[in-house]
């Protein structure tokens, strides 16, 4: 990015220094053309007024006068005089300055000469007599004094441009260094001291950042508890299984041990579904298969595949509400309900009851499920929707929970950009509440 600025800066002063000096130049040739100009509207007077005819031209300037060459012509075009070309010249008639003059009483204009093999400033006046004396010089005098000038334009330039190059690092480091130190800083970088315009890419990378870092936590988090939920249902595998292999369990305690193995393998493979569908709903590839859906529809469904789960644990269970249509993914809404209803089984009292509610409140579509269970402490009601985070650890190995199924929740919710509210008191229950948006 430097050496990019820099160049960038260096090519601009000497396109700058180019076009000064091209103006410069332009600018000063179109002054010496007024001078030069002036000048010989001059020297053409003075000569009309000392000299009468040609004889008296030859005879006065026969040789070189201020660098300027003078012409005597006919009024039909033919040349009389002429003070740098010996012999007889063509017809000078079809000359513009010489029409000029015919015209206009004078004339001027530059043009090459081939007699002289350069090219030439031209003013013709006409005279009393009706001859038109006409002066011209050589253009080559114009660049000879710029050529006088060249060294000392030069060096200006060279002067110029080390000095620019030198401003253009300096100006190069001044406008790099704060995007350097937010590069060196990104962990403390505040907006204080950085440009303007630079405050929200910074506010951005910044939060960028620092989503990383979270992201990073998160999945060391994860690992870490995925290896200690792994952990405990095959170590109880394990030592059962050794127990009936060494032939220390008795008759009487292999079938315990195989239910109790049976337990830990059902536990291990639900914790392994449940972090497979985490992966899933995680992963960018994840994509909604959006349709129309009855909401209604699919809750009532998820309670009567849950009633005899609920009757075997005593709770009662019961849908109510109204057909509600919402866009969304059918399979992921399943799941979601099953979730919020399978948690307010596994953690309600004995005796207790479930309510799936589904109707429209004011712009939504809502999904409530209530339960008379255990209650959340208020401490731990902004964790639940954490991975692996159990209110009640003992409880959750004994019901089977692994800890996921308010995660999986949050990730459809998201899915779904609805919003998800809960409301709970330890020993009387708890609230969970999703709003969609409605069609």
């Amino acid at each position: 990015m430097k050496k990019k600025i820099n160049r960038y800066l260096v090519l601009t002063v000497f396109a700058a220094l180019v076009a000064t000096l091209i103006i410069a130049v332009a600018i000063f040739r179109n002054m010496y053309k007024n001078q030069v100009l002036s000048e010989m509207r001059t020297c053409a007077a003075l000569i009309n007024s000392l000299t009468t005819s040609e004889e008296e031209l030859a005879a006065q300037y026969t040789e070189d006068v201020a660098g300027l060459r003078i012409t005597l012509i006919d009024e039909d075009g033919s040349v009389l005089y002429d003070s740098d070309v010996d012999g007889t010249l063509e017809n000078h008639a079809d000359r513009e300055e010489v029409q000029e003059a015919e015209a206009e009483g004078e004339g001027w204009t530059t043009r090459y000469s081939d007699s002289l093999d350069s090219e030439l400033y031209y003013y013709a006046v006409k005279r009393d007599d009706g001859l038109i004396l006409r002066i011209s010089k050589e253009e080559a005098s114009i660049w000879g004094i710029f050529t006088g000038t060249l060294t000392g334009i030069f060096i200006v330039a060279v002067v110029m441009f080390l000095a620019c190059m030198f401003l253009a690092r300096t100006i190069t480091a001044s406008i790099v260094h704060p995007i350097e130190k937010i590069a060196a800083n990104i962990d403390s970088v505040s907006a204080e001291g950085i440009y303007e315009e630079l405050v929200p890419f910074v506010m951005t990378i910044r939060a960028q950042h620092e989503d990383i870092l979270k992201s990073a936590k998160m999945r060391q988090e994860f690992t870490a508890n995925v290896s200690h939920e792994l952990k405990t249902p095959l170590t109880s595998i394990s030592g059962y299984a050794e127990l009936i292999e060494t032939g220390i369990a008795g008759e009487k305690d292999v079938q315990h041990f195989a239910h109790e193995i049976h337990r830990s393998a059902q536990r291990l493979l639900t914790m392994i579904n449940d972090i497979i569908r985490l992966s899933e709903l995680d992963s960018d590839k994840m994509s909604l298969a959006a349709a129309e859906v009855d909401l209604y529809a699919v809750a009532s469904a998820c309670v009567e595949g849950l009633r005899m789960n609920a009757q075997k644990n005593h709770i009662s269970i019961r849908c109510s509400g109204s057909p509600c249509v919402i866009q969304g993914d059918k399979s992921m809404l399943e799941e979601l309900i099953y979730n919020l209803c399978d948690n307010a089984i596994r953690y309600n009292k004995p005796h207790g009851s479930v309510e799936v509610t589904v109707e429209e409140q004011n712009d939504h579509i809502v999904l409530r499920v209530k339960d008379t269970g255990i209650g959340i402490p208020e401490e731990s009601q902004d964790r639940v929707f954490e991975r692996f985070y159990c209110v009640d650890k003992s409880r959750s190995k004994n019901t089977g929970g692994t800890g996921l199924g308010l995660a999986i929740v949050k990730h459809i919710v998201a899915q779904h950009n609805a919003r998800i509210e809960l409301k709970s008191k330890v020993g009387e229950g708890t609230e969970i509440t999703v709003l969609f948006e409605k069609l």
